[in-house]
């Protein structure tokens, strides 16, 4: 899992990364960039822009040739010409109103945020057991056990997206799913959950068992601004290469 944090980029060296930084860090990070890389590009008409966008992603260009390429979140974008980065800014930092559904075999957690903030959630689990190593018949009686279990945890899951998610099903700007991704379109199958599915954005959180810990830590992975960062070598002292 990428890491909202910026820490590194300082001492930058030559070549593409990935990285995702926080709607409420975006701006500080992108006058940083140009900071790091020397500024706009020069050599250009003084109203050139430094960056182009586009309903989903946002290209921007430093003076030592770096770019850095930005994935709009919850797109599409409305681009505004008269704004900065074409109103990235404000797009990430919008305070809509997001469900969020996280499942893996045996447990669960359904919530729904205004911004960072969570208004409403509940978790819960349901016991699945584990792959036996038995064989035969056992193994057979085991595995249809299991998946009694599981289909049991999966219908316990949609119930809880269920209770707390359609009062809001009509004010959702989007919904976002997390965990096992065949545990999520098991829970989502189920027919209750139908006028949700059209709402969901990516990306999928990989996250780990879901408690209510994890729940509250989504936003920092589905409102960050994920980057694409090539940056151009450092140039060479005297010297080097000598």
């Amino acid at each position: 899992m990428l890491s909202a944090s910026t820490r590194g980029l300082r001492g930058y060296s030559a070549g593409m990364r990935k990285l995702q930084v926080s709607a409420e860090r975006i701006e500080r990070w992108l006058s940083g960039f140009h900071e790091r890389h020397g500024g706009p590009p020069t050599g250009r008409p003084p109203r050139w822009p430094v960056w182009t966008a586009t309903a989903d992603r946002v290209v921007v260009r430093a003076a030592d040739g770096s770019v850095a390429e930005l994935e709009v979140p919850f797109p599409p974008m409305h681009v505004d010409v008269s704004s900065s980065y074409g109103g990235l800014i404000a797009h990430a930092r919008a305070a809509r109103l997001v469900g969020v559904v996280l499942v893996r075999r045996g447990g669960y957690a359904a919530g729904v945020f205004e911004g960072a903030d969570l208004l409403t959630s509940k978790v819960g689990s349901r016991l699945v057991q584990g792959r036996s190593a038995a064989g035969g018949w056992s193994q057979g009686r085991f595995a249809r056990r299991r998946e009694k279990q599981a289909s049991e945890a999966f219908g316990a899951a949609a119930d809880t997206v269920v209770r707390v998610l359609s009062p809001y099903v009509d004010r959702l700007d989007a919904l976002v799913l997390g965990g096992d991704r065949q545990a999520v379109r098991k829970v989502l199958a189920d027919d209750r959950l139908e006028p949700l599915r059209s709402l969901v954005v990516p990306p999928h959180l990989d996250v780990p068992d879901p408690k209510l810990a994890v729940l509250q830590r989504t936003p920092e992975m589905f409102r960050a601004v994920r980057i694409r960062l090539d940056e151009a070598a450092p140039e060479a002292g005297p010297g080097v290469g000598r």
